[in-house]
């Protein structure tokens, strides 16, 4: 069983998977530099889950058997396992920026959930498969990648009208023992230093989708898989504080003519059930996304305070600062609220498991996708333009010039220069760095497009609810047409009620002082 980074990392070398970075050979993913960023993020899943201050949040016991396991990989069943995922994630995230690992923990959910309701439905058996496969995953403390975008091709197409087949994965033949599978996986991440992948559908499916209704796990190293990716972080550079030490990096992952066995299937044709799967994985992933990036703004308001201080300046005596920061706070700590309303309005679907809200997890979602830029210009403002001025770390060796800067770039006469320049070189890393940038982006895309989430917003929320109540004040009914016909208050919503306090009753949540 894998217990710490070590132990991980010696996992990895256990493994031959066919990884491309940057177009060199990949000989050992364990040993790679531009790797290495990556694998210490994932690797604080473990070491946290080791000390026994944070036992309560980093690790549970699982209904199915009894067992202690990560809470990467646990099954949600009442509110009180939502609120103490997101603590979690967002005491991780702060240490390491993204510790990419919950994605198999939002995986392991919505199939959780899609696959007993397919098997009431359809008739299929694939909880159990999908239950074997979840017990060994927790049993070893793996750490598995999703693919699930496609790279899906010409956007106004349907998956079977692609010009190129494999620009969705799908399945290509059929055997008594299994299936065998091809196709493309966009932006799976962490996807080189994974010990597998558990393939989910990227959309709802047609009729004539059959062969890409597929969800199915593959291990890395399964013969026909090979992963083109990117460094994690930026590994080996001086001026990158932070992401020297911890990144995430994301993979392209090709699948060409592979073979999974039939324990391992846990979709195959169902084209019914895709949206489900879908939307069921991205509820849980995009609640875990609040929890993830809340651990990023600690980073920018601890780096925010941190150099007011070393500038020289005070948030009593300079109110502008302290409105910035309050503004920054408020946006950090807005977005997080809602993940912990999705908790507390968690709602149990008959499938075992317990479901944020949808509304609140989308809502969340979107506010952190369109403000984390918001968070960048917040910081900087704090900062001020040092923070893109300022010279590499090799010019604080520079015997012709280190001594003149070291007298000059000190704010506070308090606080070391060297102290205030580290400040401001990580607010570099985490806003205005090429690594910077990529964070913004998978912000404001990973777990889905704003779009999406606008659209599953919509779907989900009572707005007829609210018509009934303005009706029920008005002296008539505004909704009655003069041929007598009433209109459908909300074309494609769900379902006929919206967000309601739960029934059942919550634990209390373990306060954050305590995690921290």
């Amino acid at each position: 069983m894998i217990r710490s980074t070590d132990d991980y990392r010696a996992s990895l070398r256990s493994l031959r998977p066919r990884v491309f970075v940057d177009g060199r050979p990949v000989e050992s993913v364990a040993d790679e530099p531009a790797l290495q960023p990556g694998i210490n993020a994932v690797g604080t899943t473990y070491d946290f889950a080791l000390q026994p201050d944070y036992a309560g949040l980093m690790l549970a016991t699982e209904s199915e058997t009894g067992r202690t396991v990560n809470r990467m990989l646990h099954i949600d069943r009442s509110s009180d396992d939502l609120l103490r995922k997101l603590e979690a994630i967002r005491l991780l995230c702060r240490e390491a920026g993204c510790v990419q690992r919950y994605l198999v923990h939002d995986a392991f959910n919505g199939l959780y959930q899609a696959t007993r309701r397919c098997d009431a439905e359809e008739g299929t058996s694939y909880f159990e498969r999908f239950r074997d496969f979840m017990l060994e995953v927790q049993d070893s403390n793996l750490a598995y990648g999703i693919a699930m975008t496609d790279a899906k091709g010409d956007r106004s197409r349907k998956p079977w009208q692609q010009a190129h087949p494999d620009s969705y994965l799908h399945v290509v033949e059929q055997r008594a023992d299994g299936i065998v599978i091809s196709g493309t996986k966009a932006i799976v991440t962490g996807a080189p230093y994974m010990h597998g992948y558990i393939v989910l559908p990227s959309r709802a499916m047609t009729a004539d989708d059959g062969p890409f209704a597929v969800s199915c796990a593959v291990p890395i190293d399964a013969e026909g898989v090979t992963v083109s990716a990117r460094p994690a972080g930026r590994p080996g550079e001086a001026g990158a504080v932070f992401s020297r030490r911890y990144g995430q990096t994301t993979g392209i992952v090709m699948f060409d003519r592979v073979f999974v066995p039939t324990e391992r299937v846990f979709l195959n044709g169902e084209t019914g059930q895709s949206e489900y799967l879908t939307r069921s994985y991205a509820t849980h992933h995009r609640h875990s996304c609040i929890a993830a990036r809340a651990g990023f703004g600690d980073l920018l308001i601890g780096a925010g305070a941190t150099i007011i201080e070393a500038n020289g300046l005070d948030t009593e005596r300079h109110g502008h600062l302290r409105e910035t920061m309050v503004e920054l706070i408020k946006i950090v700590e807005g977005f997080f609220a809602t993940g912990v309303a999705a908790s507390t309005y968690g709602r149990d679907e008959g499938w075992g498991t317990i479901m944020p809200d949808p509304v609140f997890s989308n809502i969340g979602k979107l506010l952190m996708a369109t403000q984390i830029y918001d968070m960048h210009r917040l910081a900087h403002t704090v900062t001020g333009g040092l923070v893109v001025a300022l010279p590499g770390p090799d010019e604080d060796h520079n015997p012709h010039t280190r001594a003149t800067l070291s007298e000059v770039l000190q704010g506070n006469p308090a606080i070391p220069s060297a102290h205030r320049l580290q400040t401001v070189r990580l607010l570099e890393d985490l806003t205005a760095s090429h690594q910077a940038g990529w964070y913004s982006v998978m912000s404001l895309h990973g777990g889905g497009s704003p779009e999406a989430m606008k659209r599953e917003i919509w779907r989900n929320y009572p707005v007829g609810e609210k018509q009934e109540l303005v009706r029920s004040l008005m002296e008539r009914d505004m909704l009655e047409r003069t041929d007598g016909s009433r209109p459908d208050r909300q074309p494609g919503r769900c379902c006929p009620v919206g967000c309601r306090v739960p029934d059942f009753v919550k634990q209390a949540p373990l306060p954050r002082e305590a995690a921290e």
